[in-house]
């Protein structure tokens, strides 16, 4: 099947050809662990686990390579360990916050279904040589200084290497971004020390309490100096020496450490570089910029794709607006499946709204389908799929640069032949479980049937109330008239006792009695609402329409065969 991918560099959807179909290539930006990941962070991170899935399935689990890294070298992560462990050593505390953030984004991707990757590689093992060989930071570089791709200078805050941007012609290709077009501004700071204003940096200085490594290195002659270095060039040349080593205890730029974990497991070249918009300037120009020039290779990576923005109820994320949100904060309320479903319902290039409404609506259409998976005991088999029932429109879809809302509609037509015909649930578990919805089998997450705890004469009962009812906790949010207590107290009243955790986990058990069907508190709530239309009383008639919505009982008036007023219900998907 063909793959096409959106490529942000040639700005067209083109047809994916990898350099090695036995060796397919990824990498993505990873974190930098200062903190716990927001929900921004959660996306790419949903988006490329999904190419991955596609990938292994379309060129075999054991012919792709997927590489996230870990950023734990930051001057927010020195930040953050000064304030939150003043006590200890700043290399102790970095230790510490590092270790924290880092365990905590693997348990939130692993709650929102992503696999881990092939490797994950952090940059602080990558910036002196490496005795496997492999790309390190500092030797990337020294080539980039012997090349004349970069220079030694010293600035406010002390000596740096800068990569020169004039010395490559094509810079700013991926972001349209030409040179002589840039003009200085409140962004960029022109510092008298760079040769130009968009020159980054390599390797910079580390102060007395920032941590650092011993980097030597070897200016080339023709790369350029300040006044400082020239006079020390001048000086090495009447002692007959063609360089001298200048020695920076400091720490690499953000920039080349993504450079050099790329090349250290994918190659000098690649298949797909990945990551949110966010990056595409300056990170990825400079990745680009810097590989390229120490490589000598046309390209870094052959395909360039980024995911768009995330909004928060209309407005863009931040603690300043009190609508910051991580996913460690948003999982304690709703299952990884919920907040991932939310996620793919919008394209991965498209902007998306991130809104309470939407988690609601995901929730409910995850319970309908963890129904049939609980009521045909069902269990999708995680460790080992049957590729075989996969379904060739959902994987069209997604091969068609991961279009992820079609494949989600496709999902549902399967669901919908699943309830019509049982032999097909195992084909719809099975592409449940490709999609990455890894807890529609659990008890208690969705389904309505705790086949443990419920007796077989209860079980009717049971089902028909909480696939009703489950949901009562989100509804009541929402202002409902009919609150989760008074939910509760109905339920009881039936004989079953409910109780929900934070995370849509149940605790169900019974009383013992046996009441009234459920149809018939449904049919009573209608015939009230009929009565209150009748004497044209329509607020009482909304508030019971609303009711019946946060039931779960989607309602339809029409009129009967003799013209008068009639009012249909059922169970809403």
């Amino acid at each position: 099947m063909e793959l096409k991918l959106y490529d942000t560099l040639t700005k067209e959807k083109r047809v994916f050809v990898p350099l090695d179909r036995s060796n397919v290539r990824m990498y993505v930006c990873g974190p930098t662990v200062y903190d716990f990941a927001h929900i921004g962070n959660a996306r790419p991170v949903i988006v490329f686990d999904v190419l991955f899935r596609l990938l292994r399935h379309l060129y075999g689990e054991t012919h792709v390579t997927y590489v996230r890294n870990i950023t734990d070298v930051d001057d927010k992560i020195n930040d953050r360990a000064a304030r939150d462990y003043p006590g200890l050593p700043l290399n102790d505390a970095i230790r510490k916050v590092t270790e924290k953030t880092a365990a905590q984004f693997h348990a939130d991707v692993a709650a929102l279904g992503c696999l881990p990757p092939t490797v994950e590689p952090r940059a602080t093992d990558f910036v002196l040589p490496r005795a496997d060989g492999k790309a390190d930071m500092k030797s990337l570089i020294q080539t980039l200084l012997d090349r004349g791709n970069a220079y030694v200078a010293i600035g406010t805050e002390g000596k740096e290497v800068l990569f020169d941007v004039t010395s490559m012609p094509d810079y700013g290709a991926l972001s349209r971004r030409r040179l002589d077009e840039q003009m200085p501004g409140a962004r960029i700071a022109v510092d008298a020390h760079k040769k130009n204003a968009e020159d980054f940096v390599l390797w910079k200085e580390s102060g007395s309490r920032e941590p650092g490594w011993k980097g030597e290195f070897v200016p080339n002659p023709s790369g350029g100096y300040d006044a400082e270095f020239e006079i020390s060039r001048k000086n090495a040349a009447r002692l007959g020496l063609n360089s001298r080593v200048v020695t920076i205890h400091g720490r690499p730029g953000w920039h080349i450490e993504c450079s050099a974990m790329s090349a250290a497991y994918l190659g000098d070249v690649f298949d797909i570089h990945g990551g949110g918009l966010d990056l595409i300037f300056p990170h990825h120009e400079n990745e680009i910029a810097q590989s390229r020039c120490a490589h000598g290779t046309h390209a870094m990576a052959n395909y360039w794709l980024h995911n768009g923005f995330l909004q928060v109820e209309g407005e863009k994320m931040s603690k300043s607006l009190g609508n910051f949100v991580t996913i460690h904060e948003l999982l304690a309320d709703w299952p990884g499946d919920v907040v991932r479903l939310t996620m793919l319902k919008s394209h991965y290039r498209s902007p998306i709204d991130w809104r309470r409404d939407e988690l609601q609506r995901s929730q409910f259409e995850l319970r309908s389908w963890a129904d049939i998976i609980s009521n045909m005991a069902l269990e999708p088999n995680y460790e080992n799929p049957d590729l075989s029932l996969l379904d060739s429109t959902m994987i069209r879809t997604l091969s068609d640069d991961l279009n992820t809302p079609l494949a989600i509609s496709r999902l549902h037509e399967l669901a919908d032949q699943a309830r019509k015909d049982r032999s097909k649930g195992a084909a719809f578990a099975a592409n449940v479980n490709f999609i990455g919805l890894t807890s529609l089998h659990r008890p208690g997450f969705f389904s309505s049937t705790i086949a443990a705890n419920v007796p077989p004469e209860k079980a009717n009962l049971f089902t028909d109330s909480m696939r009703l009812m489950l949901n009562f906790k989100n509804y009541s949010a929402n202002n409902f008239s009919l609150s989760a207590s008074s939910i509760s107290s109905q339920l009881e009243e039936r004989g079953i006792v409910v109780r929900i955790g934070r995370r849509g986990e149940v605790d169900v058990g019974f009383s013992g009695r046996d009441d009234e069907p459920l149809d018939v508190l449904v049919e009573r709530l209608i015939a009230d609402r009929s009565a209150a239309r009748a004497r044209k009383d329509f607020a009482e008639s909304d508030r019971i329409r609303d009711q019946l919505a946060a039931m779960g009982v989607a309602i339809k008036d029409g009129k009967g065969a003799d013209g008068k007023p009639v009012t249909t219900w059922e169970v809403a998907r």
